[in-house]
């Protein structure tokens, strides 16, 4: 289908194909740089991440919204929503792009998408930035910080999933009431950096796009991507970086550590942040992305 370009936005749009059928709105920054395939959070937009979307990053990066988020339409089949399901769309979302290759980000539920890719086709994946997420057994490591024992944390992730339909109900009229940020900020505006203007600036438009979602539907896809059992990336042999949040309440971070001591080279880097590290450190988040591209060009 032709290529949509959104003037107000840093990428441009259009509908892929998956293996099953499945129509996948996918998405294309204007940069011509180095190739990347981000593989977002749950529900998330090419706007949570504003350094490496934006033009003159130094990166080409595509992505694509999940089956029946945004664009995407559901599969005919509901029970399609597996990560493996994910898996496919982000590999039609590289042929349509023309890319045989990638660095590969991942954020939340992406990070299981991503090491998902890179185990399944290893040539199609040169490096991987696994951002507040574990590879697989996403709910084991809900609520780490919160003190829940590890045999708890899987039921209490899927009760407090059946909330998802009743709160994400409510975010759109909460939003809508929201003020602009700059009128929110004006009394207090004279101590803050531009920067951290930009950034509320940014979550608000971010919060506002996810505010949108079918509910139930989200919560279905999150309970499916819940199943994804934990990997084994032992036979990964790309640069990987894994980021995380010290005050994130939805991933351990003593999970991503381990993750990252099983794999011999790999970076791992705690941030002072949530769960929302593309949104609270965007520049960082550029720069790591830049330091995997830079050690995967020294492998080779």
């Amino acid at each position: 289908m032709d290529t949509i370009a959104h003037t107000s936005s840093p990428v441009t749009s259009q509908q892929v194909t998956s293996a099953d059928g499945t129509l996948i709105e996918a998405w294309s920054s204007r940069d011509s740089g180095i190739p990347v395939l981000m593989c977002n959070g749950l529900g998330a937009s090419p706007s949570a991440w504003p350094a490496i979307v934006a033009e003159a990053s130094g990166f080409r990066v595509v992505g694509w919204d999940y089956r029946g988020l945004g664009a995407s339409e559901r599969p005919r089949n509901p029970e399609r929503v597996q990560v493996e399901d994910h898996t496919a769309d982000a590999r039609a979302v590289l042929d349509a792009f023309g890319l045989p290759s990638a660095t590969v980000v991942g954020w939340s539920l992406g990070v299981n998408v991503a090491f998902e890719l890179a185990l399944q086709d290893p040539g199609r994946v040169s490096g991987v930035l696994a951002v507040a997420g574990v590879p697989g057994g996403s709910f084991s490591s809900l609520f780490g910080p919160l003190g829940v024992p590890r045999r708890l944390r899987a039921p209490a992730g899927r009760l407090s999933s059946r909330l998802l339909p009743v709160v994400g109900r409510l975010m759109p009229l909460l939003m809508g009431g929201m003020q602009p940020w700059q009128t929110l900020l004006e009394p207090a505006v004279a101590h803050r950096s531009a920067g951290d203007v930009r950034r509320l600036e940014t979550l608000a438009e971010v919060l506002r796009e996810f505010a949108g979602h079918d509910w139930g539907w989200f919560r279905h896809l999150a309970v499916a991507a819940a199943d994804h059992a934990p990997l084994d990336l032992s036979p990964l042999s790309c640069p990987v970086t894994l980021l995380a949040g010290r005050y994130d309440t939805l991933v351990d971070v003593a999970d991503m550590r381990t993750a990252a001591e099983g794999l011999p080279g790999t970076r791992y880097r705690q941030f002072p942040g949530t769960h929302f590290l593309p949104l609270q450190y965007p520049e960082l988040m550029l720069d790591e992305l830049a330091l995997l591209a830079e050690a995967r060009s020294a492998a080779w």
